[in-house]
């Protein structure tokens, strides 16, 4: 099994389209055609990391940051980036980052913060808009089944929890070839209508060219008229941070020594907790204050991330308790989650060679201390 398809599993999770613009994510080192002896999954990747990667007979290193997150001028030692890359390259080792594409995704890494805390009734915080597309395209009445079966197949159709949506209207289409035209239906040089079906279906960003093979492969005609049009809808299932509700409410002191529990935290930072009642928990892994408006539009008794300034805890305005765990320490379940996936999805296809080889990292990368 090579690292290409690994990293197409993992796509199937994530896909890369929904990182941020800002981000370095997919396989950074390393050569998509390899084969695979071992996965070794982390949050960070450092020399440690690659050490581990070498001991384990791990030859692809899946990291949730990635180690080269800005460009690489020199590459002398002088840096733990630069002795990270260098070893991995050394010892053949290939390094790929997923981060803020498993951000994004609804079962990414605030999904499993919402899975430790015990939320139900999760949904995305900050959903992203410009990620459905809409296909139109006209094909002949008899061809119209199989056509939109095939785009079905490709991804197509998807809103929330229906598939196979689409929107149909029959009408006649017209059209004349030149003498170079060679028409499955009608005569070149001769206007022509056709009895035909308008399909009309949205689909994911990332699908786009599977959709237009599977669109170009089974219409029947020598010129495919067709439309792609980017909606401003939000995606629900896509996006940052995630919101859902306790099973029972909670004094605020309470549900922090929870919180401080769960995820076996040395210390929480927090705003006034105002005598408030929890029920409505919003959470977002790694650096969250922006995302603080939106918590407190939605409600959320209490907003969970790291990595917040002194002044925005101003912005709690008594409608909200902001709690600050850590950045390592709310995106640690991360690399469980992923070892999971893999686990799951791989040893249903994988060769015997990967059996019991998706291996967790035991290295701890958090580079900050508490005393």
């Amino acid at each position: 099994m090579n690292i290409k398809q690994i990293t197409d599993t993992i796509e199937e999770l994530a896909p890369l389209a929904y990182a941020e613009d800002f981000d370095n994510v997919g396989l950074l080192i390393g050569n998509y055609n390899t084969e695979v002896t071992g996965i070794l999954v982390t949050l960070d990747t450092l020399e440690k990391t690659v050490d581990e990667a070498i001991t384990k007979n791990c030859n692809l290193i899946v990291s949730f940051h990635p180690i080269i997150f800005s460009g690489l001028k020199k590459l002398n030692g002088n840096t733990y980036v630069e002795r990270v890359v260098m070893k991995a390259i050394k010892n053949d080792i290939a390094i790929y980052a997923i981060h803020t594409a498993l951000d994004s995704s609804h079962q990414g890494v605030s999904a499993k913060m919402c899975e430790i805390i015990g939320l139900t009734n999760t949904k995305i915080l900050l959903p992203q808009s410009r990620n459905i597309k809409k296909l139109t395209t006209y094909v002949p009445h008899k061809n119209a089944e199989n056509l939109r079966n095939s785009l079905f197949t490709a991804g197509a159709g998807n809103i929330g929890n229906y598939n196979h949506c689409s929107f149909n209207i029959e009408g006649t289409g017209t059209y004349q070839g030149n003498e170079n035209s060679n028409p499955l239906i009608g005569k070149k040089e001769k206007l022509h209508k056709e009895p035909e079906t308008f399909i009309s279906v949205i689909f994911e960003r990332h699908l786009e060219s599977q959709i237009l093979k599977s669109l170009f492969k089974n219409h029947p005609y020598e010129e495919v008229a067709y439309d792609i049009v980017t909606l401003d809808n939000k995606h629900q299932n896509i996006g940052m941070g995630m919101i859902g509700e306790l099973t029972h409410e909670m004094e605020a002191l309470d549900f922090l020594h929870l919180l401080k529990e769960k995820f076996n935290l040395h210390t929480i930072r927090y705003s006034d907790l105002n005598n408030k009642k929890i029920k409505k928990v919003a959470v977002l892994g790694g650096s969250g204050s922006f995302a603080i408006n939106q918590a407190k539009r939605a409600d959320a008794d209490i907003f969970i991330t790291a990595d917040m300034k002194y002044h925005d805890f101003y912005k709690a305005e008594n409608q909200i308790i902001l709690a600050d765990i850590g950045h390592y320490e709310s995106e640690q379940f991360t690399k469980n989650l992923l070892v999971d996936y893999l686990t799951k999805k791989i040893t249903n296809f994988a060769p015997a060679l990967l059996t019991g080889r998706i291996i967790l990292s035991e290295k701890n990368t958090n580079p900050i201390n508490y005393i």
